[in-house]
């Protein structure tokens, strides 16, 4: 689907978590989609982000980890561009504000394990947190005894080049989406 996408007036619960403040922190908060339709989740995260930073104009998303492409969004006054890039690491959304704030954001896929995705979302809310987008999502699939419960240290961050086997492996276990391997 490309196109401009219309917001609907009433909104479903979006499960987005911000950090309290944005002093240096490597993630600004996270997200939780309910699905990979750009259409059916993007205008409620808009509205959702907006409430804290204001107008969002531009959202940078993985081109492969999303179902189709939409390349504007109507969210009440304002068009939001939607740009669609290979190289942005399929955990990672980028917004950015009519200021020309950057806002980095974790994307949790929405086949996680609910108590997985909340401590993902936690973890990047954290002022404290160090971590990128991908490490992230092992911090969700780990519990405090013992190593990751998805995988191996073959499933660790291959961040340097752009991907994640810890989101491949995410991915391939939900039938939603396109295979992102």
């Amino acid at each position: 689907m490309t196109g401009t996408v219309l917001v609907p007036s009433s909104l479903s619960h979006t499960r987005l978590v911000l950090a309290p403040t944005r002093d240096r922190t490597v993630l600004d908060g996270g997200w939780w989609p309910r699905s990979w339709d750009p259409a059916a989740e993007l205008p409620g995260f808009v509205r959702a982000l907006s409430e804290r930073y204001g107008r969002i104009r531009h959202l940078m998303l993985n081109i492969h980890t999303w179902d189709s492409r939409i390349h504007r969004l109507t969210v009440g006054p304002d068009v939001v561009r939607i740009g669609w890039f290979d190289s942005l690491d399929p955990a990672l959304l980028v917004a950015t504000t009519a200021s020309d704030d950057q806002v980095d954001l974790l994307v949790v896929p929405p086949a996680t394990a609910p108590a997985a995705a909340e401590r993902a979302l936690a973890a990047a809310a954290d002022p404290a947190n160090l971590r990128h987008a991908p490490a992230l999502l092992l911090v969700g699939t780990t519990t405090s005894d013992g190593p990751p419960t998805t995988g191996s240290a073959a499933h660790a961050v291959w961040d340097n080049e752009g991907g994640s086997a810890a989101i491949r492996f995410a991915r391939s276990s939900s039938d939603s989406g396109p295979d992102t391997t």
